[in-house]
């Protein structure tokens, strides 16, 4: 099984996430939510115009990360990433912003998670004895959002996995996630299922299975990444 880089994992989950929104906001605007981590780098990689990506603070329109000619200390992400403006940009109060989150009108948020369950639930804020620094906008985006993206390496750096049969940690969403996106595969939970969509050709499914504790269906139209 071929092992990619932190940094290539990374990169190919946000690729592959912004190729995505691309593709759903052909006929329609997309609006959404980017949260901390890789997450934020789909703003790297989104090519639609029509996709409008939001932080949590009260940016709509986040742009790419800055690079050092570009930089305005002012315009950081919901993780403090230095980031750009696109055409249009507008900004708002942070109770605004969670205004448009907890009413609704969030198309897509895409959250990074320390455990994805078989029955589509969320643990990603926090592991008992480590830091505690609050849920933040999670609850309300899982809760809020109309689609629940889940950009994550498929194992942690201990190799254990987190794709799991049940979550361990505390819940953040019962049944929220809708997708979940790792370097290695797609998985889309339909009528409470997991479902394998799509898969990297550097794994074979044997060995996908092995570092997947979670019970899933193997689609019949799966496709690669």
């Amino acid at each position: 099984m071929y092992k990619f880089s932190e940094d290539e994992a990374k990169i190919r989950i946000a690729k592959y996430i912004a190729k995505e929104f691309d593709a759903l906001s052909a006929n329609h605007d997309l609006f959404v939510n980017l949260g901390v981590g890789i997450p934020t780098m789909v703003a790297d990689y989104t090519q639609s115009k029509r996709v409008f990506l939001q932080a949590e603070n009260g940016m709509l329109g986040v742009g790419p990360a800055a690079d050092e000619e570009h930089i305005d200390p002012l315009l950081i992400n919901a993780g403090r990433v230095k980031v750009t403006e696109t055409k249009g940009c507008s900004y708002m109060s942070s109770a605004d912003s969670f205004g448009m989150i907890r009413g609704g009108h969030v198309d897509a948020t895409v959250i990074g998670a320390f455990e994805v369950d078989e029955h589509g639930n969320v643990a990603n804020w926090i592991i008992p004895n480590g830091k505690m620094l609050g849920v933040g906008g999670a609850m309300d985006l899982v809760s809020g959002a109309k689609k629940v993206y889940i950009a994550m390496q498929h194992v942690s750096k201990k190799g254990k996995a987190k794709l799991i049969k049940e979550c361990t940690l505390p819940i953040t969403g019962f049944g929220a996630v809708n997708t979940v996106v790792t370097e290695y595969a797609v998985f889309k939970f339909e009528n409470g299922k997991m479902h394998l969509t799509a898969k990297a050709d550097e794994i074979t499914l044997d060995e996908l299975k092995t570092i997947t504790e979670a019970d899933y269906i193997v689609s019949d139209t799966l496709a690669s990444m």
